[in-house]
């Protein structure tokens, strides 16, 4: 039984990082939109998609691009700096979201700037330099990576031996299930 409520974790909080990062990044591109004036078309979040926001008028689109990525990490990195400071039930959890925020964002971003076609490309196009999206992949990339170290017997990895809280297996199961529901009913609309 404790392989399963492991892999029931591990799966599903993976799948519930991987829809809230997007929808993270997402947020940061409309608040980014909304302060510098642009005008949002869509917003094209659903669990078989890659995320993206359409703009069609943006007088400050450097604005726009970058809040996407910095929102992607500095607002999982934030309410990780609540939930520790709040002393938060099952911390792991929040420091696991943030550093995969941190890595996703960062490997998007860094790699991207080498001809991708995404967000780092039109930061190419707005006059980013290259060096500067690297920097920001690398130092995301790293921070992240330097956060979920030490994460895996929470997960049921190493010394655990595939032993995790049950409680947290339903919590990350329950946030899995409640994402997917809301970005298929938003996406219904």
């Amino acid at each position: 039984m404790k392989r399963v409520d492991q892999l029931v974790l591990v799966i599903s909080f993976v799948g519930f990082s991987w829809l809230a990062m997007q929808a993270v990044h997402e947020s940061g591109h409309v608040l980014g939109a909304w302060f510098s004036g642009a005008d949002i078309e869509k917003v094209v979040l659903h669990p078989l998609t890659i995320s993206r926001t359409d703009i069609s008028y943006n007088p400050h689109p450097l604005v726009e691009i970058w809040a996407g990525p910095l929102a992607g990490i500095l607002f999982p990195l934030a309410a990780l700096l609540v939930a520790w400071r709040l002393h938060a039930p099952r911390l792991y959890l929040f420091r696991f979201f943030a550093a995969f925020c941190l890595v996703a964002n960062g490997v998007y971003i860094g790699l991207d700037s080498f001809g991708g076609s995404g967000d780092a490309a039109e930061l190419v196009h707005y006059g980013t330099p290259r060096f500067l999206l690297v920097a920001f992949g690398l130092a995301a990339f790293t921070s992240g990576m330097l956060l979920w170290n030490g994460l895996g017997p929470q997960f049921g990895f190493g010394e655990a031996k595939g032993r995790v809280e049950r409680n947290a297996a339903i919590v990350s199961l329950s946030l899995f299930t409640l994402i997917v529901l809301v970005e298929v009913l938003l996406d219904s609309r």
